[in-house]
């Protein structure tokens, strides 16, 4: 480039000498002028304009690296170097002009990069599921949240692939259709369950992004997990069926009977007959109550425990000795095992008896007479699932030779108002909240329930507490 530029400049040089050669070459014919002198005049030109031409070419070939260097800057998007103009020529200009034009460039590169960075890092930390796609569809975007929602590779690349692809779900690829195919391109919402990659509830919601024009461009999906929330929405009917249902009962009995007696009854021992039974039913409901709000106490965490160490052997003979007419009652046999060496236990006493007497009393109610129910203490420890040392601790068992539980009831024992036996559980005069009390202040002493069962064998219940520290 410097040589092509330079011979350019030579040879306009060159073409301007010309006219005064040939001015000089008559005059010297003329002899008005000598030869030596004209030769020489034409030589001092030639030799100044070489230098012109050079010094020109030089600072142009300069003025042109700079710029393009410059160029090269701006595409790979990085501060290109200042440029230093060099006098106000035309070129100096032009080099200050593009500089004033690559600073604003720059700037604002600098600020889009910042607010890319800025949306990224927004939608890395949103919970939400978010996909923005092209207005035929096509994918643009997909954050780390749509990645495990949908089970996609977290390295793969699926800009510029249909929304098809992310998640095949019928009721997903309808709603998504519908939102972009809608003639007023309005927000859409909606709330299904999709069953792959995996069963969810979905709250979804598409927003188009306009032009200037008002066309939608651009559509950004965002879709909720509300799997836990319909669930909590399931519990929460089911309580109020089941509470419904368990208060119901006892208030029939009260009010027929009330209203029986109030019509009037001649017989006494009718009468005392149908009193018994408001007894019952009223103290029925009353336990219902009792369980209700010690158990709304304890999920909440208005009952407070009062820690105290406490021998285990004390804890099952105070349940017992409170139990032990009932089970004489029924014809069940109590027995009482304590092993030696037991280490004390860092517990709520009214608490633990609460469980001990609750597990109890479901144990004598299943038993049938001449059955037997066995209470036991004894040390144990607990594997650690961080893998640390296992956890000393005491656990109390209550065992009987009852029908037993079927194994497919197990796991839901410990619910609220879950019974096997419906019928017989309300005969018993049960509220089906004992043992979810009892689990609840189990995990308050940082414990665990673990209840066995076979059929015809019986049922065993064992509780497991963390040992109280050495003194």
């Amino acid at each position: 480039m410097d040589k092509s530029i330079k011979l350019r400049l030579t040879a306009a040089v060159l073409l301007t000498l010309v006219p005064p050669a040939i001015a000089l070459a008559v005059l010297s014919a003329a002899g008005r002028l000598a030869w030596p002198w004209a030769v020489g005049a034409l030589a001092a030109g030639l030799i100044l304009g070489r230098l012109a031409a050079s010094a020109i070419a030089t600072a142009w070939t300069r003025s042109a690296e700079r710029v393009e260097e410059a160029a090269e800057a701006l595409e790979e998007r990085r501060p290109p170097a200042h440029l230093h103009h060099e006098g106000a020529d035309v070129m100096g200009l032009a080099e200050h002009r593009l500089l004033e034009a690559a600073d604003s460039v720059v700037r604002e590169l600098e600020v889009l990069a910042e607010q890319r960075d800025e949306f990224e890092a927004i939608l890395r930390s949103m919970t939400e599921a978010v996909v923005v796609t092209g207005r035929r569809g096509d994918v643009v975007l997909v954050n780390g949240a749509a990645r495990r929602m949908f089970a996609l590779g977290a390295d793969g690349d699926y800009r510029g692939r249909a929304f098809v692809e992310l998640c095949r779900d019928p009721r997903l690829q309808e709603f998504v259709a519908r939102s972009m195919g809608a003639a007023d391109s309005a927000m859409a919402s909606a709330e299904f369950q999709i069953q792959s990659p995996a069963p969810h509830f979905l709250a979804a919601n598409a927003a188009p992004v306009r032009t200037n024009a008002g066309a939608a461009a651009a559509w950004v999906l965002v879709f909720h997990d509300i799997t836990q929330l319909k669930s909590y929405e399931t519990v929460r009917t089911d309580f109020i069926a089941n509470l419904t249902h368990e208060i119901r009962t006892p208030l029939s009995a009260l009010c027929g009977y009330a209203e029986t007696l109030v019509a009037g009854v001649d017989d006494r021992d009718t009468q005392s007959r149908f009193l018994g039974i408001i007894e019952r039913q009223a103290r029925r409901l009353a336990r219902l109550i009792d369980d209700l709000v010690t158990l709304s106490g304890l999920e909440r965490g208005l009952s407070p425990l009062r820690l105290a160490p406490l021998e285990a052997r004390r804890v099952i003979d105070e349940a017992v000795e409170l139990m032990r007419e009932r089970a004489e009652h029924q014809g069940v046999t109590l027995e009482t095992r304590c092993a030696t060496e037991v280490p004390r236990i860092e517990g709520d006493r009214d608490r633990l008896n609460q469980v001990m007497i609750n597990l109890l009393d479901n144990a004598i109610k299943y038993t049938p007479r001449d059955g037997r129910v066995t209470v036991e203490a004894r040390a144990s420890q607990l594997a650690d699932s961080s893998g640390k040392e296992p956890r000393d601790g005491v656990e109390l068992v209550v065992a009987d030779s009852g029908e037993g539980i079927p194994a497919a009831d197990i796991p839901r024992l410990t619910e609220r108002f879950y019974r096997v036996d419906r019928a017989r559980s309300r005969e018993l005069g049960g509220t089906g909240l004992g043992l979810a009390i009892v689990k609840h202040i189990v995990q308050l002493h940082h414990g665990q329930l673990r209840i066995e069962s076979r059929l015809r064998e019986g049922t065993t219940v064992t509780v497991w507490l963390p040992a109280a520290p050495a003194q």
